[in-house]
């Protein structure tokens, strides 16, 4: 089998074609720079679009490209197929990086049928602004290529978009997939033939991906089941999957799992395609999922009343974008807001944001009706005018994680109250030093108070650092990443633990009255503090509660030889 045919360069955008398997071809559009992407903080390997040719008597295309490919991917495709003998395009799902250049594939080859889920299709035609060639599947439909290359569809909505269908090609084994199992990581291996090289990157996708969504996913590897054997699995992103398919899957399965389990569900309402509803919705959803708490999202543009009254009354916390207030989906939006007030009930609590569209409905009015119903804001209502940037998605990854604090709150109080005495008053003696981590990554800031921190390794220079998973700045200690470890002093400490002990608002700078200087690596280092370390992320172990961080060391100072370091002492050692 070919691994790599042809690699197109064009600064630091290439393209690979590889042979997959028989009679299939993949277009992957290697982004070796790309840094930001969605609500990540950050990428550490940048990301791939992935495309593929399938031939059998007739041809489909699976999935495009994202549009800053258009020239290089267009020339690719034109050089492997003539697009006028391209029977049918299948569109995974309509996000753009995907579908940004569909509207150029019909250009060129307007006899092509598009294939997709019913959203999809409706998506497409206001995206595209052409006519088209269309062909409606969902969870069960087939299309016969011939030459055995049967495709059948599997619904997979919100993975993680609410139009995602995957296509299993019964023929090859292979199951295109575009955003679930991928990840974002670039480089020039085609498959997965280096597990350790990419499992960071593949949980660090789900769990800002696809763990807001863990029930969906569930429901779409029961599915997936149904279909037999799985050789390969095309993903939109990153390296194919082949030689470790069973071992990722099965994570994927375990982390759902685990995350569906939870005691408490928020819903998050929003609305696709309009405004940034659906990046905000989804930053939100991180947040509150890094909690412990399960989320159910809802594209209020597709769902029926049924389904919105059955989530909003089970749910702990509602979530709502606002909706259109004109245009053809707002009859159906006032609906739908209707319907989750209707649900409600006091025990619940609310959270609202506007999308930054001209043409939303304002929170303050839905607001009002939900505090005169009795239910309890979570956190204050978003209002976002413009492009959102990195804080504005790191605002709402807050707002999420505070909600979902507020929810599970009764349950942390219930486990602080459920070890033994005597365990408990001993583990609390394991005493611990005072720290500040704090870490910077593009526009982004944060900090966090520390104690369980120690020294790891000689060689390399290394410390471990547990934090837990719904810190804020979790996010930004990745492998890869970079932060600063300021060691208090012991006669130096109270004001700065003091400051960054506070419960800390939403999108709010940690850093407003605190004296700092930046380090090499970026980070803030705090005058304060008796010494600093500039450290990087080298590897993370899970445990259920917390992230164990190792760090290498890549410099530091004293800034006062005599003095001696904070220590803290705990009574207890089942809560901070």
């Amino acid at each position: 089998m070919v691994a790599l045919t042809d690699r197109v360069k064009a600064g630091r955008l290439t393209v690979e074609v590889a042979e997959v398997t028989t009679d299939t071809t993949t277009i992957r559009s290697l982004d070796w720079d790309r840094d930001r992407f969605d609500i990540e903080f950050g990428l550490q390997n940048g990301t791939t679009y992935n495309s593929f040719i399938i031939r059998g008597d007739k041809t489909a295309l699976v999935d495009t490209s994202h549009a800053k490919f258009r020239q290089l991917y267009l020339d690719t495709l034109q050089g492997l197929i003539d697009p006028a003998a391209i029977d049918y395009l299948i569109i995974s799902h309509t996000e753009p990086d995907h579908s940004g250049l569909v509207a150029d594939i019909l250009q060129l080859a307007p006899q092509i049928t598009v294939v997709g889920a019913k959203v999809a299709i409706q998506f497409l035609e206001n995206l595209v602004h052409q006519p088209f060639k269309s062909q409606q599947v969902k969870n069960g439909d087939t299309l016969d290529l011939g030459n055995g290359h049967v495709l059948e569809f599997v619904s997979a909505p919100n993975l993680h978009w609410p139009d995602t269908i995957f296509t299993y090609d019964r023929q090859t084994e292979t199951l295109f997939t575009c955003d679930a199992f991928g990840m974002h990581y670039c480089s020039d291996l085609t498959y997965d033939s280096n597990l350790a090289d990419i499992e960071a990157d593949y949980r660090f996708y789900y769990e800002c991906l696809m763990a807001p969504n863990a029930r969906s996913v569930l429901s779409a590897i029961k599915r997936m089941k149904q279909l037999g054997t799985i050789t390969t699995i095309a993903t939109g992103h990153g390296p194919l999957l082949r030689h470790n398919v069973k071992e990722l899957t099965d994570r994927y399965q375990k982390w759902s799992q685990e995350q569906s389990k939870a005691e408490t569900t928020a819903a998050v309402f929003y609305y696709s395609d309009f405004g940034y509803s659906d990046r905000l919705s989804q930053a939100i959803a991180h947040g509150i999922t890094k909690t412990g708490v399960a989320v159910e999202m809802m594209d209020l543009r597709s769902a029926d009343n049924q389904e919105i009254r059955e989530l909003a009354s089970m749910a702990t916390g509602l979530v709502i974008g606002m909706p259109p207030v004109s245009g053809e989906d707002a009859e159906l939006a006032e609906q739908a807001i209707s319907t989750i007030l209707a649900s409600t009930n006091k025990k619940q609590t609310f959270g609202l944001y506007e999308s930054g569209s001209d043409n939303n409905l304002s929170v303050y009015p839905l607001e009002v009706k939900f505090k005169a119903a009795g239910l309890k804001p979570a956190f204050p209502s978003i209002r976002i005018t413009e492009t959102p940037t990195e804080n504005t998605y790191k605002l709402c990854d807050e707002a999420g994680t505070d909600m979902g604090q507020l929810l599970s709150r009764d349950k942390a109080i219930k486990q602080m109250k459920s070890l033994d005495s005597d365990v408990d008053k001993a583990l609390g003696r394991i005493s611990g030093g005072l720290y500040i981590i704090t870490a910077t990554k593009g526009e982004v800031s944060s900090a966090m108070l520390a104690s369980w921190v120690s020294q790891a390794s000689f060689e390399p220079l290394g410390v471990t650092i547990a934090v837990a998973k719904d810190r804020a700045i979790e996010a930004l200690m990745q492998v890869g990443d970079t932060f600063v470890l300021n060691v208090l002093e012991e006669n130096n400490y109270q004001a700065l633990m003091k400051h960054f002990l506070k419960r800390f608002p939403p999108g709010a700078d940690r850093f407003e009255g605190v004296k700092t200087q930046a380090a090499n690596n970026g980070s803030p280092i705090l005058n304060d503090a008796l010494a600093y370390l500039e450290c990087r992320v080298a590897s993370r172990m899970e445990l259920t509660d917390h992230w164990i961080v190792y760090a290498t060391i890549d410099g530091g100072r004293v800034s006062n030889p005599d003095a001696l370091p904070a220590v803290h002492h705990r009574k207890v050692g089942n809560h901070y």
